[in-house]
C-alpha cells in the first residue's frame, strides 16, 4: 500500500487509516473479532490507526491496545480527546483545558497499553478555552514524551490559521495535522480547509469517506432502508432522518453516484474512498469497518485510480465545495447560535 508523509513530520503513513470507532459497544462488541480486523488491516499494509477516548467510553482504545500488544512498533497510533467519556458529567472532564488534556492523555495511554501516542488530536474546537492554553499543554506533553505530535479535528480554516500563528508568536509547537469530514456528499472542506492545510503543510486524515454508510450502497432509492445499526449512528438523527430535505438530497446523490460506479465498473465503496484519497490535499482516508467483510470491501480502494471523466461526473452530481447536509460538517460555529445572532 502506498505511504505518504504526514504533513512535515517526516513520518510515513498509509493512504488508508484504520478508524476504530466501530470497535466496542458502538459497533462490534466482540473484542476478538475486532482484534482480527486490526491484524488483517496491518497485514494488508495499513500502518496508521485512529481512535478516540470517547469511542465506546474508552473501550475502543482498550481493544486497539490489545491488538497492538506485540505490534506497537509497526503502527503510527492516533487518538483524540475533547468529549466527555461515558456518562461522566463532570464539567472539567471534557474540553481542551490543560487540566483535562494532561489528565486524559494518561487515561488514553493506560487504555492503549503504550507509553507514547504518535498523534494526539483535539477532537473538536473548544471556543471557551484559549488556543494558547491548549497549544501550551500539548507542547508540554510532547516535551514530556507522552505524545510525539499533535493535531486537531474538524477545525474551520480560520481556527487552523489562528493556531499556526499563535504557535509561532508564543514559540510553541504547532499542530501537524487536521482531521476533517470529507466525502463525495460532504465537500465543504474543499473551499478553504484543504487549501489552508496545504499552505501550512498540515497532514490531512479525513473521516467518514463513506459518509457513515450513505456511500456503502445501502442507501438507494429502490432499496428498503433500515435504521443504522450502530448506536453511534442512531444518536446522529440529523444525519440519517430521511424526513429531512437535506437527507433526501443525499439519497438522490447517493443513488446517482451508485449508478456512476456501476457504469465505471467499480463498487460504490471503492469509488467513494478513492475519490477522497485522490485529492492532492488528503494524506490518508480513515476507513471504519465494523466487520471483516467491510474491511475487505474497502481495502481495494487503495489501488483504485479515478479518471478525469469520472471525477467530472462526480462534480456534476455534487458540486465542489458543497455539503448536501450541513449537519455532516461535524461542527457548527457558536456564532450561528440564536443567542449570538439576536440583538
Amino acid at each position: 500500500m502506498e505511504h505518504r508523509t504526514l504533513g512535515r513530520t517526516g513520518v510515513s503513513v498509509s493512504k488508508l487509516c484504520l478508524g476504530a470507532m466501530m470497535f466496542g459497544a458502538w459497533g462490534n462488541p466482540d473484542h476478538d473479532d475486532s482484534i482480527r480486523i486490526v491484524h488483517a488491516a496491518l497485514d494488508a499494509g495499513i500502518n496508521f490507526i485512529d481512535t478516540a477516548d470517547v469511542y465506546s467510553a474508552g473501550e475502543s482504545e482498550e481493544i486497539v491496545g490489545k491488538a497492538l500488544k506485540d505490534r506497537r512498533d509497526q503502527v503510527v497510533l492516533a487518538t483524540k480527546a475533547y468529549m466527555p467519556v461515558g456518562e461522566d458529567d463532570d464539567p472539567n472532564h471534557r474540553g481542551t483545558s490543560r487540566r483535562w488534556l494532561v489528565e486524559e492523555v494518561e487515561n488514553s495511554l493506560r487504555r492503549l497499553g503504550t507509553d507514547y501516542i504518535d498523534l494526539y488530536q483535539v477532537h473538536r474546537p473548544s471556543p471557551e478555552t484559549a488556543i494558547e492554553e491548549t497549544l501550551g499543554a500539548l507542547t508540554d506533553l510532547v516535551r514530556a514524551g507522552k505524545i510525539r505530535y499533535f493535531g486537531h479535528s474538524t477545525y474551520p480554516a480560520s481556527l487552523i490559521v489562528e493556531a499556526q500563528w499563535i504557535a509561532r508568536d508564543r514559540h510553541l509547537m504547532r499542530p501537524h495535522s487536521e482531521q476533517p469530514p470529507y466525502s463525495m456528499l460532504t465537500r465543504g472542506i474543499e473551499n478553504e480547509v484543504l487549501p489552508v492545510c496545504r499552505q501550512y503543510g498540515l497532514g490531512v486524515l479525513s473521516w467518514s469517506p463513506l459518509q457513515g454508510g450513505w456511500l456503502s450502497g445501502r442507501y438507494r432509492k429502490d432499496a428498503e432502508i433500515v435504521d443504522p445499526r450502530s448506536s453511534a449512528r442512531r444518536r446522529l438523527k440529523a444525519r440519517y432522518d430521511l424526513s429531512l430535505p437535506a437527507n433526501q438530497r443525499k439519497l438522490d446523490a447517493a443513488d446517482a453516484l451508485a449508478q456512476l460506479a456501476d457504469e465505471a465498473g467499480v463498487s460504490l465503496i471503492e469509488l467513494a474512498i478513492a475519490f477522497v484519497v485522490n485529492h492532492p490535499g488528503v494524506t490518508s482516508a480513515i476507513i471504519g469497518p465494523r466487520t471483516m467483510e467491510q474491511l475487505e470491501s474497502q481495502l481495494p480502494a487503495a489501488d483504485r485510480v479515478l479518471t478525469a471523466d469520472i471525477l467530472d461526473r462526480v462534480d456534476e452530481i455534487v458540486p465542489p465545495g458543497v455539503n448536501l447536509n450541513p449537519a455532516d460538517g461535524g461542527w457548527a460555529s457558536p456564532a450561528l447560535e440564536p443567542a449570538a445572532r439576536r440583538r
